[in-house]
């Protein structure tokens, strides 16, 4: 009698923006386990991060920065205060490419209107000045959205800003690749987890030997009294431990009131690292750690 065969293991559910073709897709599938993960698209990223804290996904994959235009807020706000129940379990640097796309071939000089993200423009600055001067800039909620919107209305003038993954996705023509100002843009996403999951999340790469990260969110009343941050940051400082990235956000509804964010080289399994948390955390009403996870490689 032959063995019963293994079932095979089920592909965990991981929430993106979407639609499809946007570049956090790209950096899902750039950065995800092969046939390990089942992309599910939302129309936010603050649908994609609450629904795994209300467990409708097993991991959710978003946009924490970008090497031009900075921190993407929503996603701080989120993991500060509305999902306290989700930490990060591990990162992706994505190389950023945007180019210009059409429903069908036409000449860049009848372009009348290019839609896209509302971040895009900034970064393609340069091109559409010099060669798309004479035409409208409209803002949608995702580039792959643009595209789409583009490939399916079809209408004469009208072009995008996006991947050449949404052009596929959505039968469109690419006008021309690489529009961007800068070689170096550069995203980096976050792969978040249910707290206590751990470094288990589908992400090629993830527990291997190497450097890793811890990030931290904190505030305290303590934060208007002349010296408080130096005191807080000092708790790094005389251990050693370098902070690569601190910035702080204003608390939501709280005028005057703010809000730290330090990324530290370390992690909290190092008893440096956790006692220099700990120390912060006596000196603030709150300081929580995000996630302690491997850094991720180049782009």
């Amino acid at each position: 009698m032959s063995a019963t065969p293994e079932r095979p293991a089920a592909r965990a559910r991981v929430g993106y923006l979407g639609p499809e073709g946007t570049f956090s897709e790209e950096a899902l599938l750039s950065s995800a386990v092969p046939d390990a993960i089942v992309p599910v698209a939302f129309a936010t990223i603050h649908e994609a991060v609450t629904a795994l804290a209300r467990g409708e996904v097993d991991w959710s994959v978003v946009p924490i920065e970008n090497s031009i235009d900075g921190s993407v807020s929503v996603t701080l706000d989120l993991l500060a205060e509305e999902a306290e129940s989700v930490e990060i379990a591990g990162e992706v640097m994505l190389r950023i490419r945007h180019s210009l796309i059409a429903a069908r071939e036409i000449p860049l000089r009848d372009i009348e209107t290019v839609i896209t993200h509302p971040q895009v423009p900034g970064q393609c600055e340069r091109f559409l000045r010099t060669e798309l001067a004479a035409a409208r800039v409209l803002t949608s909620t995702s580039t792959a959205e643009a595209v789409r919107t583009v490939a399916q209305q079809g209408q004469p003038g009208q072009a995008a800003l996006g991947t050449t993954l949404a052009a596929r996705i959505y039968g469109a023509t690419v006008l021309r690749e690489g529009v961007e100002d800068r070689d170096d843009n550069e995203t980096r996403f976050l792969w978040l987890g249910r707290a206590g999951v751990g470094n288990a999340a589908p992400l090629r790469g993830n527990g291997a030997d190497g450097p890793w990260k811890t990030s931290v969110v904190f505030w305290g009343q303590g934060a208007g009294r002349p010296g408080w941050l130096v005191r807080c940051l000092d708790e790094f400082a005389r251990r050693e431990i370098d902070l690569t990235k601190i910035e702080s956000r204003p608390r939501p509804g709280r005028m005057g009131s703010y809000m730290f964010f330090a990324d530290l080289a370390g992690s909290t399994r190092e008893p440096r690292v956790a006692e220099a948390i700990a120390g912060v955390a006596e000196l603030c009403e709150e300081a929580r750690v995000l996630g302690s996870y491997p850094v991720a490689g180049p782009a």
